[in-house]
């Protein structure tokens, strides 16, 4: 399913060890689980309605401008995945900015400090964020694809909120938002009704059915100025268009970051791509729309990989007597 590639210079060896533990020589999967379903590997382009093969998923991202890959964070199969589709931009002369949902705004100046000093050393962009902190699974995962971005002198962009200001909304203080970005994405106007019930749903679920109604609202909106906040950052990243490494829920078409790109770029062309792990039980892809609040996949396209872990996140939870 995967081709071996080298490495496009020296400075990306970590490249190098990380496709080949994803897949370089048949396909060798770090994610244990669900290895053999027929699904893995496979990528589903959900408006055609097929099967499509990776040659012509990379000819359509490297057709758009701006290129979302939404990652299940503690998947590795997912970040090296998304490292391959980077190097395949790169390699077709494309010089995208590269934002990261990991980073935020806050840390865009430390960011810039650390590579005026280092401008090739991905590595300590870790030391420069105080990532170890950051509740993010380990910067590994992450670097080989700010490696090749550096590599091919490409913009790193810290795309979300500051968690304190994510924090001030979810209790319901909206005045800590730039007013620009409030009126540029209509953050003050509340979602259509249907968008408004999916975003509900999507949190209580993310939150195992113990998020406090009172927080609702606020969460919602965190979450609308996050993905509004991703988008800016994709706008303004560079003159070749941007690619965003973030979690899946946030590169859904309906009502995440592509929602807000085409709202200030209507006509730029882009792409949503996801990669989904793989359940026992659902042997075909829409199977797996269900799972996203509808009957449809809400991405361009899903790239099914095996899984990581089969441990409930809720199981903690469920012990505990409600909040």
């Amino acid at each position: 399913m995967l081709a071996c590639v080298s490495p496009l210079r020296s400075g990306a060896a970590a490249l190098g060890l990380l496709l080949l533990a994803a897949g370089c020589a048949g396909v060798t999967w770090r994610s244990p689980l669900e290895r053999d379903h027929p699904l893995a590997g496979r990528i589903w382009g959900v408006a055609e309605g097929r099967f499509v093969e990776r040659a012509a998923l990379e000819a359509r991202l490297r057709q758009s401008r701006y290129v979302l890959l939404g990652e299940k964070h503690d998947n590795v199969d997912h970040h090296a995945l998304q490292a391959r589709l980077v190097e395949a931009l790169i390699g077709t002369g494309r010089r995208p900015a590269v934002a990261f949902e990991m980073f935020a705004t806050d840390q865009a100046a430390a960011i810039a400090r650390h590579l005026a000093a280092r401008p090739t050393d991905a590595r300590g962009l870790a030391d420069a964020v105080d990532w170890t902190r950051s509740g993010w699974p380990d910067f590994r995962h992450y670097q080989p694809i700010a490696q090749l971005a550096l590599d091919a002198r490409l913009p790193i962009v810290a795309a979300n909120l500051p968690r304190a200001t994510a924090r001030a909304l979810a209790r319901g203080d909206g005045g800590v938002l730039d007013p620009a970005l409030v009126a540029r994405y209509g953050l003050d106007r509340e979602p259509p009704p249907d968008v408004l019930r999916a975003m509900t749903a999507q949190l209580r679920e993310a939150h195992c059915d113990r998020m406090p109604e009172r927080l609702v609202v606020g969460m919602v909106a965190a979450q609308r100025a996050r993905d509004a906040q991703m988008a800016d950052a994709m706008l303004g990243g560079g003159a070749d268009g941007a690619v965003l490494i973030a979690g899946a829920g946030h590169v859904r078409r309906d009502h995440g970051v592509p929602a807000y790109l085409r709202a200030q770029q209507p006509r730029a062309s882009l792409t949503s791509l996801a990669f989904l792990e793989v359940s026992r039980d659902r042997t075909a892809p829409d199977a797996y729309a269900s799972a996203w609040g509808g009957d449809t996949l809400p991405f361009d396209y899903v790239w099914f990989t095996p899984r990581a872990t089969d441990a409930d996140p809720c199981e903690t939870l469920r012990t505990r007597r409600p909040a």
